[in-house]
């Protein structure tokens, strides 16, 4: 599911804009990656653990200077963290799973822009 989300979230009207989709989606899921990997490898799952997460990744996002990000960190944290509340046992794996989950989803997405644009579309096509 999270590879077919990261998809969705690349695949745009034009190369250009589904490779600012794409880093844009790399940034937030390596933000949250780090963060979660970081305390998922010591300490379970913990409510208090998730809210402070969610806050970190977002500070994180735009403290690297990528704000528009935030939220995108946020959610995946979200995710990553419910997904090893739901599984506790080798939560640590999460991270590593969604980030590698993202990693498909984006060279499909960028694929699939790239068809739409180079193979579908009309050559005088204004969006190359």
């Amino acid at each position: 599911m999270w590879a077919v989300i990261a998809t969705i979230f690349v695949c745009r009207d034009s190369i250009q804009q589904s490779t600012s989709a794409a880093l844009s989606r790399m940034a937030a899921t390596s933000v949250s990656f780090v963060l979660c990997l970081a305390y998922l490898i010591f300490l379970p799952f913990h409510t208090w653990a998730l809210v402070l997460l969610i806050g970190l990744s977002a500070l994180a996002a735009t403290l690297i200077g990528r704000p528009g990000d935030a939220v995108t960190a946020a959610i995946t944290t979200t995710v990553i963290m419910v997904v090893a509340a739901v599984s506790p046992q080798h939560a640590w794996q999460q991270p590593i799973l969604r980030f590698i989950d993202t990693v498909i989803g984006v060279v499909v997405g960028m694929a699939a822009a790239w068809l739409s644009v180079r193979a579908i579309r009309p050559q005088g096509s204004p969006n190359r």
